[in-house]
């Protein structure tokens, strides 16, 4: 049976916060954060460039990483390039293409019973590298789910796509949004505060970027599925295992691309997730696949 935890407005969920790109924008957005990180360095890194922030209660460190297990601890595998960070051996064994992997034991983290300590925020970004499920999954113990959400999409596997809506349906999510992560480094957004006032914000390398009412086209199911669709047609063409990419003038053809769109192609993409029913929460962009 699911339990009740009131929603808490001003609160935000950042789940994978590596050095606190995303937590320096809800800060600056007046939100109390709650911060999830597994490599211990990075901890160190928020602790100390948000010292002011957590002595004034305004952010919360969680070190460790989100897990099912009952376990105390749980192997976590520390990646030199330091985003890469996973609990999973799939990602691992594709994070051989770049270097190996450093296993450690970190502290293990029941996101359930986090959310019963905070109350449920009201925005939740998961973004912790093949495990972002395991978060929503916590959140079906709950009557209250945030306004909304975002998750990292899969870029190989589509039963994978087809699984994170269904969950998020589950959830009560009905508008979704699919959103180009390339384009969010360096990216300026004018936006607004909690208490209303003007903020403009500039987004750091690894930055997940905007959310809410600030991303967009917000599309329904279907609509959402097929620009999926689309996205992966995109990968089979022109994705890193593509045949085109196997090849000496693919490759070339590939490089021009990236300096004439000055973007990552087919680049790579997050879901964001929010109720219709929630008048809180975003609402539909006119136009094919919104709402009526």
């Amino acid at each position: 049976m699911s339990e009740s935890t009131g929603l808490v407005d001003d609160l935000v969920y950042d789940v994978g916060a590596h050095k606190g790109e995303d937590t320096a924008f809800y800060l600056a957005k007046g939100y109390r954060v709650v911060a999830f990180e597994a490599n211990a360095e990075l901890i160190r890194v928020c602790e100390q460039r948000f010292s002011a922030e957590i002595a004034a209660g305004r952010l919360t460190l969680v070190e460790g990483a989100v897990t099912d297990s009952d376990e105390p601890t749980v192997c976590f595998y520390r990646h030199p390039l330091s985003t890469w960070g996973t609990t999973s051996d799939e990602m691992v064994t594709r994070n051989l293409m770049v270097a190996a992997s450093e296993a450690v034991d970190v502290p293990a983290v029941h996101f359930a019973d986090k959310l019963r300590e905070t109350g449920m925020p009201s925005f939740m970004k998961i973004d912790i590298e093949g495990s972002d499920m395991l978060c929503l999954q916590a959140l079906l113990e709950f009557e209250q789910r945030p306004q909304s959400v975002s998750v990292e999409s899969h870029k190989t596997d589509w039963s994978r796509i087809e699984q994170e809506f269904e969950l998020l349906a589950r959830l009560g999510y009905d508008r979704f949004a699919v959103v180009q992560q390339g384009d969010i480094p360096g990216k300026r957004v004018e936006t607004k505060k909690l208490d209303g006032s003007p903020l403009t914000f500039s987004f750091e390398e690894d930055s997940s970027g905007p959310f809410g009412s600030d991303v967009g086209p917000w599309l329904s199911r279907s609509a959402a599925i097929a620009r999926y669709r689309r996205v992966f047609l995109a990968y089979r063409l022109i994705g890193a295992k593509s045949r085109l990419r196997q090849t000496r003038v693919g490759r070339r053809l590939h490089g021009w691309a990236l300096a004439r769109f000055d973007r990552p192609l087919p680049g790579w993409y997050d879901t964001h997730a929010a109720r219709s029913d929630d008048l809180s929460a975003p609402t539909f962009a006119p136009g094919p696949g919104g709402a009526t």
